[in-house]
């Protein structure tokens, strides 16, 4: 869903941050150092920022990504939208509405978001949980971003945030796998946004959006919801929805695409 102000998905949130920012830069290590007494501060246990931060190295991969990628959506709707839902994928998604068509009423009924949108995010994201959820470790990719100065409270944030989640229980270090600016699970959210709208909608008593399929579509409804969603009403391009979406990704090019993908899914084409 999200690449942070990285040029790709830009998605903005409200979070806490920190008690107080560490300086960036400067050695590595003395940073992390820095930010596990101030995550402790916060409230996180010493065996989970062990555990998590304990060794953790620098990326240089993903601060060379975060620096190259640059334009992903300046293609035309046109051009973007043939590289990201074809026969194949369209298909899938109308299987998907089949298979959990109780679920996705049940989560309109309550958030009103219709079901043809949150599979249309679950195909654009993870290919419906099934294909590429991010294969880097999130305590060092938040922890490489974090320590680069150029947005070192937003992505502090995000590293604190991240820290919660494991002490929470939602998820265990292993899972703790994501993309190159931390997004996480089969919807891509950050560690901030898991979160702010996660929804334990399975009712394990766990957030899991990674492996749970209700949790995963309900938090997603949620985030839209939360961010002005309005019941019954259009989704495309000038409408109160499309504004919505702008929490999901703020690109235009992609929220066309969202909104064109759900319109295949249920239109018979």
């Amino acid at each position: 869903m999200l690449a942070l102000a990285l040029g790709l998905t830009v998605f903005v949130f409200v979070f806490a941050a920190p008690a107080r920012a560490v300086q960036c830069g400067g050695d590595f290590q003395g940073f992390i150092a820095a930010f596990s007494r101030e995550a402790a501060a916060d409230g996180i246990s010493p065996s989970v920022i062990s555990q998590a931060l304990g060794g953790v190295a620098q990326d240089a991969g993903v601060l060379a990504f975060d620096r190259r990628q640059r334009g992903t959506f300046n293609k035309s709707f046109e051009q973007y939208v043939a590289t990201r839902v074809g026969a194949g994928r369209i298909k899938t998604g109308r299987a998907m509405l089949q298979r959990h068509a109780s679920l996705l009423a049940r989560i309109e009924r309550q958030y009103g978001v219709p079901p043809q949108v949150l599979v249309a995010i679950w195909g654009l994201e993870s290919d419906f949980g099934v294909g590429d959820m991010g294969k880097l470790p999130v305590f060092r990719v938040l922890a490489t971003m974090a320590h680069d100065c150029r947005r070192t409270e937003l992505f502090q944030r995000e590293l604190l945030a991240a820290l919660q989640i494991v002490q929470r229980g939602d998820l265990g270090l292993r899972d703790m796998i994501g993309a190159y600016a931390g997004e996480i699970g089969q919807t891509q959210f950050l560690p901030s946004s898991y979160i702010k709208y996660g929804v334990d909608y399975d009712g394990n008593g766990h957030v899991d959006l990674r492996h749970s399929v209700p949790d995963v579509l309900a938090s997603t409804a949620n985030l839209l919801k939360t961010n002005g969603w309005q019941a019954g009403g259009s989704y495309e391009e000038g409408s109160a929805n499309f504004d919505a979406m702008r929490e999901w990704n703020r690109a235009t090019v992609y929220r066309k695409t969202i909104a064109y993908f759900a319109d295949r899914l249920v239109d018979g084409r």
